[in-house]
């Protein structure tokens, strides 16, 4: 090995490698069928340093990854830098405390989505920018100085009512904000909530009356970031605790429930069944205890929350490791019955040709797992749910992520069949390479073009 390799961080490494050029691909060869039925776009955003280095897989600059379908046909295919002030100003360094305070200063390198016939690049720490449907950056949206601070990159946005729900958090009180944005773009309730200390909070989860939030031990250290380090560590004396709060309520209505210590990036969904709410997630043991590369594994949980009694029922679902977690749209904040997951793998993200990449799905009713085995050396990506025009169940639908191919070093698009989950897709569109990902969303056309 050579010693620039050796040299190289881990996740610079591999299907890790940052990619620089922006194009636009037409007459890509398409396998299978296009369902003609779909009408929109899947796109996908993740760390891609413009640099060509990053100190951590959270910290390059956000790449949109896209795929246009219409008429039974992969119209196009678009990778773009999301514009951020990172790409006119490279010299920016986004741990120093000055660039982390301006609220425009984001990598937007998270999560993309689309509300109120926009789309929105995420990432946590920073204000949401808004991109055009051909993937060029509009600019930062602030709701008309309405947004004060940070835009978490997990939104829910409720099937019921169009609202997108949502929270920011901080190093620096205020630690949290809850945030309301009404179906058509307006930022309509802010609420501070009073949390135990400056925690990190990925994500949080929505019920049809309530908000969940998850003050959990991971807690900003500013001492790492004066060394150059991302600023979170791992606080074994934080408490680990859930907080329910009505969706139109206030810091005062919150309740805090006790569970076991553990970290969740991410919830797959939660739900009220009578007096309890019920969070499905995938949870680790710890997170970033030793330093901020060190995670274990995440397995899918259920807490059940007795709001009667105020204690907390914590059960692993599964003994097979999984992240990434979605269900269909239509069911956020309600009662679900599937779930899908990324698998995940010992030493997953060193040498992809040593494991075979599969796409978990989960019955809730059942209790039976099934799976799409994409074969060894081929990685998935969050398996993204599509509806089938007309569907009846739950599962009428697509399942849709980039796979990447160790064998070729190239990807491809896959549309898979949610329902049977077999493993050969409705349809592949072969594609270059592109590096792995964070998150990404199916937006219909009648939600934004």
């Amino acid at each position: 090995m050579s010693e620039q390799v050796q040299d190289t961080p881990t996740h610079l490494r591999g299907n890790g490698r940052p990619m620089f050029e922006e194009r636009t691909l037409s007459n890509l060869k398409v396998s299978g069928s296009i369902p003609e039925e779909l009408d929109g776009r899947y796109l996908r955003n993740g760390a891609n340093p413009k640099s060509g280095f990053s100190a951590h897989p959270f910290l390059g600059d956000g790449m949109i990854h896209g795929i246009r379908l219409k008429d039974g046909k992969a119209e196009w295919y678009k990778n773009r830098y999301v514009q951020t002030p990172f790409i006119s100003n490279p010299d920016l360094n986004v741990l120093d405390l000055s660039v982390a305070l301006d609220m425009t200063a984001s990598k937007a390198n998270t999560h993309i989505v689309g509300h109120a016939g926009r789309f929105l690049a995420l990432e946590e720490g920073h204000f949401p920018y808004v991109l055009n449907g051909d993937l060029d950056t509009v600019g930062p949206l602030d709701f008309g100085g309405l947004l004060k601070g940070s835009f978490t990159a997990h939104p829910k946005i409720c099937p019921v009512t169009g609202e997108m729900l949502a929270f920011g958090y901080s190093a620096m009180p205020p630690y949290m904000r809850y945030l309301r944005v009404a179906a058509d773009g307006q930022l309509v309730q802010t609420e501070n909530i009073t949390v135990g200390g400056p925690t990190m909070v990925h994500d949080f989860n929505i019920t049809r009356n309530y908000v969940i939030f998850m003050d959990l031990p991971a807690v900003f250290d500013m001492s790492l970031a004066m060394k150059g380090e991302l600023p979170i560590r791992w606080d074994e004396s934080y408490p680990a605790r859930l907080g329910v709060m009505p969706r139109n309520g206030t810091d005062a209505d919150v309740r805090w429930y006790d569970i076991n210590p553990g970290y969740v990036f991410h919830p797959l969904n939660s739900y009220e069944d009578g007096d309890n709410i019920v969070l499905d997630v995938c949870r680790f043991d710890y997170m970033w205890r030793e330093s901020t590369m060190d995670f274990a594994l995440p397995y899918l949980w259920r807490w059940t929350i007795d709001t009667r009694t105020g204690r907390v029922k914590e059960e692993q679902i599964d003994d097979r490791s999984g992240e990434f977690p979605r269900v269909a749209d239509s069911v956020i904040g309600l009662k679900h019955r599937y779930g899908y997951l990324m698998a995940m793998a010992e030493g997953f993200g060193t040498d992809p040709s040593k494991n075979s990449g599969a796409i978990l799905k989960y019955d809730r009713v059942t209790g039976k797992r099934t799976e799409i085995d994409l074969g060894r050396g081929c990685m998935p990506g969050e398996p993204v749910f599509a509806p089938k025009a007309g569907g009846r169940n739950e599962d009428d639908g697509y399942l849709m992520t980039y796979v990447y191919d160790s064998s070729k070093d190239a990807s491809k698009f896959v549309i898979m069949d949610a329902a049977t989950m077999d493993n050969t897709p409705v349809a592949t569109v072969e594609l270059p390479r592109i590096p792995g990902g964070f998150h990404g969303s199916w937006v219909s056309a009648s939600v934004a073009n």
